[in-house]
């Protein structure tokens, strides 16, 4: 159900999962985080709560706390216009502040391609709202590694191979997925700490190859989760698991402050 359907539905004590999108358009979010909110002020125990949705969807955001947390991250630069534009080192990449899918993301290995690209999304109405992301280029390598963390644990993984003749790994540009069984533990702690800098309950973090080892490049609150993602049993179940736990788990922990207040 939506967060706004929920609102008719869900009372205090109960539990929610927040899963918002970015839109179609990329000018933003699924509508629903001030529902999410008045959720949680209900007393409705929200997982995935609107500053952990904002900080996997908004990628200007995401770069700054994966950055104060010390979690590699391609280096960024946020582009509006009225502002000076930045003179990165090239390669890099123009993108969406809410961005999905590889689209309107392009690559730039020259000022000129990085002026043209400027110049191609600057009377779009998700350069209006919000401006663009210039982002360092992290070498491409044919493949991604997509890992899944719920609540500080890694709960499945795939890696996403780019279509023939694609840089971008993104399924909907052509790429597939490959399951894996044993994600690299350096991978998997990067992750967990890339999900803990935003708060996130339950999110996919992109990771590629950065020489001997990883840089997040994007975290997903919105994960369309498959089989592949555990073949070594279910990821829906464990995830649902987990979350039960957690969500035990901070109701005890009110019920106990109540009693104390009392």
């Amino acid at each position: 159900m939506t967060p706004e359907e929920a609102l008719d539905v869900l009372v205090a004590g109960d539990v929610a999962l927040g899963r918002l999108d970015v839109l179609p358009t990329l000018d933003g979010m699924d509508d629903g985080l001030w529902a999410l909110g008045a959720l949680a002020a209900r007393g409705v125990v929200v997982l995935n709560d609107p500053p952990a949705l904002l900080g996997a969807h908004d990628k200007l955001l995401t770069s700054r706390l994966l950055r104060r947390a010390g979690v590699p991250h391609p280096q960024t630069w946020h582009v509006r216009d009225g502002r000076p534009a930045p003179v990165p080192r090239l390669p890099v990449v123009v993108k969406p502040r809410f961005g999905s899918w590889g689209s309107e993301v392009h690559r730039c290995a020259e000022y000129g391609e990085l002026h043209s690209a400027l110049a191609s999304v600057r009377d779009t109405t998700w350069f209006t709202r919000h401006g663009a992301l210039v982002q360092e280029l992290v070498t491409p390598s044919g493949y991604d590694l997509r890992i899944v963390v719920a609540e500080g644990r890694v709960v499945g993984s795939v890696f996403r191979i780019a279509a023939p003749g694609e840089w971008r790994t993104n399924v909907a540009l052509g790429g597939v997925r490959r399951a894996v069984t044993q994600p690299p533990l350096d991978a998997c702690t990067i992750a967990i700490a890339a999900a803990a800098a935003i708060g996130a309950s339950l999110v996919g973090v992109d990771l590629l190859p950065d020489g001997e080892s990883w840089t997040v490049l994007e975290l997903n609150g919105a994960v369309e989760l498959t089989h592949e993602y555990a073949p070594w049993g279910d990821v829906f179940s464990e995830i649902a698991s987990v979350l039960r736990r957690t969500a035990l788990e901070r109701l005890s922990l009110r019920t106990h402050l109540a009693r104390d207040i009392a």
